[in-house]
């Protein structure tokens, strides 16, 4: 059933989550995975390792880790160590998305699964759009958008490392980067919640400062004393009334 009452079809679901997938989110994520393919290559590292760690971190701030450290000789423990702190932040994410899209009769595997697609660009569109769909929905629509995601992602891997060479390096590092930027423009796409105006403004006064302090600490503390900040100040401040749901764009009104 959709929003107004009006049954609709488990592929109209599908349709509208593989249109998004294979939208912005998706060309951003292919240039990104084309970088770091070719980054792979660089380094010296065999095809088959990059698309290991495309297929299990899915993470590109701890797989270009990965490969730096491996690069260097570093330990297992210390690459684990970093990679492990550079993906922590995706455990708060996984938190706050998961219980929206739980329903009757899902499995709890199927959530186990389908917590390891959960990253910045699947995190950030599913937060968007899942409030707009019928609870039923939910699961179908995010499982087939970050599962169309991590498909894309693996065959830019596979591309990226064999047209390597055919751009300059700052080029390939400038797509592995590219993420974060879309992540930022998505994330200012809707600030009607106050508690993201709040994480925004003590995310840009503290970050350089915290930079200047803590060097490579400072994004860590950044993270860490903004968001506390962001979340007790939001929770001592009246109770915000719920805004109005967005347009859904492509999407099926009714889905």
């Amino acid at each position: 059933m959709g929003r107004d009452g009006v049954p609709v079809a488990r592929g109209a679901v599908i349709r509208a989550a593989l249109r998004e997938a294979f939208g912005i989110p998706g060309l951003v994520l292919a240039a990104s995975y084309l970088g770091f393919g070719s980054l792979v290559r660089e380094t010296g590292f065999p095809l088959w390792f990059g698309l290991a760690s495309t297929a299990t971190g899915w993470a590109l701030p701890g797989q270009v880790a990965l490969v730096e450290l491996a690069a260097l000789g570093s330990s297992l423990l210390v690459i684990g160590m970093a990679v492990g702190l550079t993906n922590a932040r995706l455990m708060p994410m996984t938190v706050t998305l998961l219980p929206s899209l739980r329903r009757p009769g899902v499995g709890s595997w199927r959530y186990y699964a389908i917590a390891h697609l959960i990253a910045v660009t699947s995190w950030a569109n599913g937060m968007r759009e899942t409030p707009r769909l019928a609870q039923e929905h939910r699961f179908a629509w995010f499982a087939t958008f970050a599962v169309s995601l991590w498909t894309i992602t693996l065959v830019s891997t596979a591309a990226g490392f064999f047209l390597a060479g055919l751009v300059p390096k700052p080029v390939t590092l400038a797509l592995v980067f590219l993420n974060p930027l879309y992540f930022l423009l998505l994330f200012l796409l809707d600030l009607r919640p106050r508690s993201k105006v709040l994480a925004l403004a003590f995310g840009t006064v503290l970050g350089p400062v915290f930079h200047w302090l803590g060097g490579e600490w400072g994004l860590l503390a950044t993270g860490l004393v903004g968001g506390t900040a962001a979340f007790l100040v939001n929770r001592a401040l009246p109770k915000e009334r719920p805004a109005p749901p967005a347009p859904v764009g492509e999407a099926p009104d009714d889905v």
